[in-house]
């Protein structure tokens, strides 16, 4: 455990891609869980959670939910929403790791 503990002591940059990779996993989940509870007309994720989890660095995880399930691809606030805060978590990644050499 120590070893793993180690990898990130040394450059906390190193946590982000692994937080974003989390976090897309969670909101791809929740995004199937929705639709399926939307085909069976249960209780719904609200939208605003959707969008949190979005912020929160799963936006990749919420656009490819939405192109797997074809789910909220009607709304433009979600079609054009996930889309750009995905590229600007990337592009969050790439500019962190791109100063001071990278890992």
């Amino acid at each position: 455990m120590s070893g793993i503990i180690d990898v990130f002591a040394g450059d906390p940059r190193r946590l982000l891609p692994l937080w974003l990779a989390l976090m897309s996993l969670v909101l791809f989940a929740v995004m199937g869980v929705d639709k399926r509870r939307a085909k069976m007309g249960a209780w719904r994720v609200p939208e605003k959670t959707l969008f949190l989890l979005a912020l929160l660095g799963g936006a990749l995880g919420g656009v490819l939910g939405m192109r797997t399930f074809r789910h909220k691809t009607k709304h433009w606030t979600f079609a054009w929403g996930f889309p750009i805060l995905a590229l600007l978590q990337l592009a969050l990644c790439f500019w962190l790791f791109g100063r001071g050499g990278g890992v």
